[in-house]
């Protein structure tokens, strides 16, 4: 039977355990078909790229199927319907990872992994952010340039 990846997006005010039972529906659908679910995976609330329904994040679960067509189009057609599913994409693969996804991998990254991609503080420069420090070069500029500025250059008493 062929392999496939389903990823779906569920609404962000329902539960974890409302976003499980959408994915048993389709553990069901699938098992109806003569497929089954070979890798399941929640990936938490998180934020959208756009806003979809007036929703800015969403529950995403990715499951690993292998059914056939017939059992897969059923399974879309019924997530297509549930009102909770934003989004959903299905991609057939050559094989199933049995290892876990990048985004679980990289969820549960190690803290090197921050400190590495930490860069500190931004060097004060001539594009600053314009908060703070310019007070005192403004009056030390402002009381310097009287003085000089009251007198031009080769024009001295």
């Amino acid at each position: 039977m062929p392999l496939y990846e389903c990823v779906f997006i569920a609404r962000n005010d329902i539960t974890q355990q409302q976003v499980e039972a959408i994915a048993d529906q389709v553990a069901a659908t699938v098992a109806e078909g003569g497929g089954e679910v070979r890798k399941r995976e929640y990936w938490g609330l998180r934020g959208l790229a756009y806003r979809i329904k007036k929703n800015r994040k969403g529950h995403y679960m990715l499951l690993g199927l292998d059914t056939p067509p017939a059992a897969l189009n059923e399974a879309e057609r019924q997530l297509g319907l549930n009102e909770d599913v934003l989004r959903l994409l299905t991609v057939r693969v050559e094989a199933i990872e049995e290892a876990p996804s990048a985004v679980m991998s990289k969820r549960g990254g190690d803290d090197r992994d921050r400190e590495k991609s930490f860069r500190g503080p931004r060097p004060a420069g001539r594009f600053g952010s314009g908060r703070g420090g310019r007070g005192d070069d403004g009056e030390e500029f402002r009381a310097r340039g009287r003085d000089e500025m009251e007198m031009p250059m080769g024009m001295e008493e």
